[in-house]
């Protein structure tokens, strides 16, 4: 079986061959074609892998190549990471929208349009291949905004395209391991879009377990999104919020802690991998090691500025390892093998939610087999939770129908009707000022 995934100089791909590495049974990946515009980096992701597979009998073969059409050909399953504009455009995102007082996070408020407007076309163009060069390929999509980018490739590729993220997985693992349950044999009640979803329940033998969470103050505050939200807000929702939730609960603190940061999370990482790419032009570099020691450090400060907001603390150790490359790899068995699973996704509405239209992509447990991901029925949101949903889908909306078609004024709109922008003046200054720091974003007029 042949896996092509875009991005392939990407810092994580080593997670996704490592789990790979892992998979002796019948039907596994035994082709993984990297592709990536840099050739160096792609260089340098390719020794990393060769470390890992060194004494791994039977490892999956690695080739690599900056030509689109040649890595998708043959593909059967396809993994998107891509990043458009690369870090530096991460860094530019978060610059542009601190200088007006708003959030430039990668994926939440300003800078997650911005990302989406540079990526949607880019995303659109290879959805078009794919239905052309490989149209019986699954393509699995993590790159962000991913829920926002799944549903633009759908339009192309049906429900040929799934989106995945790690934060619900994460969420769900975290609430049964303070509840003393096995979170394989744990049903998680979520929903939502992409970044912004709900745990409602959680049930473990047919029991809803999560009560009994909500109830015990000190269990409660004892692992992150309790230390990140603060007990007496978990109580008050009734649920648990995806972490990212805190940059719409707590915006004035999360906006207030990046202006005073030394550097912008994506200044931080361009640096960090800056070094790591840098290194690896030494011959005699010790490419995983480097790359781990990398890692690490990157797991260890995600959400830094929040956590230090919320007086939260450290990470905890268990949540350092990664995630969304086990969710890949289980969704890869699933329709390959027919290894019936069920796992929290990225995929259309089909009326799963109400209060949105079929076409809507989601993220909500599914249940999945040969035939793709199902989305398994789920009780309205709330509707505080509504509607934040439907304001968040319909910028979506205003970010698609302006990669579409070219329009400034959409642009402005998309920006303007976000919850985390304050003013019609400001989004017309974040739209001038991301295009004039954007190449990319020429096509706005």
């Amino acid at each position: 079986m042949k896996l092509t995934i875009l991005g392939g100089g990407g810092f994580r791909v080593p997670l996704v061959y490592g789990a790979l590495l892992g998979d002796r049974a019948e039907g596994r990946v035994t082709h993984v074609v990297l592709h990536d515009l840099d050739a160096e980096r792609l260089s340098a992701v390719t020794r990393v892998l060769a470390e890992q597979a060194a004494d791994v009998p039977d490892a999956p073969e690695v080739t690599a190549t900056t030509d689109l059409d040649e890595a998708l050909r043959g593909a059967d399953f396809i993994f998107s990471a891509i990043r458009v504009g690369g870090l530096e455009g991460r860094a530019h995102d978060e610059r542009v929208a601190l200088a007006e007082g708003v959030l430039g996070q990668e994926t939440v408020g300003a800078g997650g349009i911005a990302y989406g407007l540079r990526t949607v076309p880019v995303a659109v163009d290879i959805a078009r291949r794919v239905a052309r060069l490989a149209p019986e390929a699954w393509l699995i999509n993590f790159t962000n905004p991913a829920g926002l980018v799944t549903e633009a490739m759908s339009r192309h590729l049906g429900d040929r395209v799934i989106g995945i993220c790690d934060s619900p997985v994460g969420l769900g693992r975290r609430i049964a391991r303070v509840l003393g349950a096995n979170p394989r044999e744990a049903w998680i009640d979520y929903v939502g879009l992409n970044h912004l979803g709900w745990v409602r329940g959680l049930r473990v033998a047919g029991r809803d377990e999560l009560p009994r969470l909500l109830a015990d103050r000190d269990l409660l505050g004892s692992f992150e999104e309790g230390k990140l939200f603060g007990v007496d807000w978990l109580q008050s929702l009734g649920a648990i919020p995806n972490e990212y939730l805190h940059y719409y609960y707590f915006n004035r603190e999360a906006v207030r802690a990046y202006q005073a940061a030394e550097k912008t999370r994506g200044a931080f990482l361009k640096d960090q991998q800056a070094h790591f790419y840098e290194e690896m032009r030494r011959p005699d570099a010790h490419a995983l090691k480097a790359w781990d020691r990398t890692r690490a450090e990157r797991e260890a400060t995600y959400m830094s500025e929040n956590r230090e907001t919320a007086g939260a603390g450290e990470r905890d150790a268990d949540d350092l390892s990664g995630g969304y490359e086990k969710v890949a790899l289980a969704l890869m068995r699933a329709i390959a093998r027919d290894e019936r699973t069920t796992l929290i996704l990225n995929v259309r509405n089909k009326g799963t939610l109400s209060a949105l239209d079929t076409e809507a992509v989601i993220e909500v447990p599914c249940l999945v087999d040969a035939n793709g991901a199902h989305p398994v029925a789920v009780d309205p949101l709330p509707d505080h939770a509504t509607g934040l949903v439907c304001a968040v889908k319909a910028v979506e909306r205003e970010v698609l129908a302006a990669a579409e078609s070219g329009s400034r004024t959409t642009a402005v709109k998309a920006f303007a009707l976000h919850p985390l922008v304050d003013s019609v003046n400001v989004a017309r200054r974040l739209v001038d000022g991301y295009t004039a720091v954007h190449p990319g974003l020429g096509y706005l007029t």
